[in-house]
């Protein structure tokens, strides 16, 4: 059994999910929270959100996030690869930063033009 706390929306369930008897969901305030409380448990994925070093800029810095989520355990790597990272100005809003990030699929995306 594990437990965790809903993030679908504000009310934050804590989110009991038995995984010998095929992933049974307790303690739900929604719809939205089974599928939740499944998904957490056998594949958790997440978004990052970073900043990489760009140069010519108004800012030293330009942010970037994924396009889509990627497995939890991915982070730390991903975070790896986008340290190496650095722009040059100009760049633009949704630009591609980073292609298949840790051979996820996902992209990091510029979410500033600089």
């Amino acid at each position: 059994m594990k437990t965790v706390i809903c993030i679908v929306c504000p009310k934050g369930c804590h989110l009991n999910i038995d995984e010998e008897h095929g992933y049974e969901v307790s303690g739900f305030g929604c719809e939205r929270g089974i599928a939740y409380g499944v998904e957490e448990v056998r594949r958790p994925m997440r978004m990052i959100t970073s900043t990489v070093r760009i140069d010519n800029a108004a800012l030293p810095r330009c942010p970037v996030k994924l396009d889509k989520p990627i497995d939890k355990h991915l982070i730390m790597a991903a975070m790896k690869e986008l340290d190496q990272v650095r722009l040059t100005s100009p760049v633009s809003e949704g630009q591609i930063v980073v292609e298949n990030v840790c051979g996820s699929g996902a992209s990091f995306i510029s979410t500033r033009s600089l």
